[in-house]
């Protein structure tokens, strides 16, 4: 008979963090918490000290990658913490940072539209609650994507934009370089920074951030 895990679960859906409670618990597994937002998925795993950790990666305050952040800030205090992701999206900024953290080992990250099967996702939860590694094939070939080329993604109007941030310009000179409106270089730069993966942040400027990507590549 399998282990019973003592597991923390990180959903923001009612509905969907609830269903999760009761097929973990048929299952034999023990919930500690169950919680709905990032801060609340650190405390939880500072007081429980889980076997492993469920989590989404869109969630409050931010909206954005809030619980892969909180898994991988938990797993910098705690490197052999089994998490396992299970998510709609590959947020690929903090996707790689958390597959490799501590040793690589106990991690995983699933996609919800591509678990076919229940037993699949239980046995990942093992797996990875084992020490193993589990990724969906997706998620890996958009990490491999980002890495091979992260501005591959944009149109070549967006180059040439970010080209001219690399310059140092302002949006007003973007603007008189391409014979454009100040509005349509915003709409640029923001197309530039969703498909760079550089969501809003209090702690980064992605201006910046894109800059250094476009330098690197």
């Amino acid at each position: 008979m399998d282990r019973a895990l003592r597991i923390v679960l990180a959903e923001d859906g009612v509905l969907l963090r609830e269903g999760l409670v009761g097929l973990l618990q048929r299952c034999g597994h023990q919930v500690l918490a169950a919680v709905g937002d990032a801060g609340a998925l650190i405390t939880a795993v500072e007081e429980h000290t889980p076997d492993i950790v469920v989590t989404d990666v869109r969630m409050p305050p931010g909206f954005q990658d809030d619980g892969l952040h909180a898994a991988v800030r938990l797993r910098e205090r705690r490197p052999t913490l089994p998490v396992l992701v299970l998510s709609q999206y590959v947020q690929r900024a903090y996707a790689s940072e958390l597959l490799d953290s501590g040793d690589g080992s106990g991690v995983g990250y699933l996609l919800k539209d591509r678990v076919g099967q229940v037993e699949e996702f239980l046995d990942a939860l093992r797996e990875v609650a084992d020490g193993g590694t589990v990724v969906d094939p997706e998620v890996v070939r958009q990490l491999l994507r980002r890495r091979r080329d992260p501005l591959e993604r944009l149109t070549p109007r967006e180059r040439e934009v970010l080209a001219l941030i690399a310059e140092g310009r302002s949006n007003g000179a973007i603007a008189r370089e391409l014979v454009v409106s100040e509005a349509a270089v915003g709409k640029h730069i923001g197309g530039i920074l969703t498909k760079l993966d550089l969501p809003p942040a209090e702690d980064t400027h992605r201006r910046v951030l894109a800059v250094l990507a476009y330098l690197r590549a």
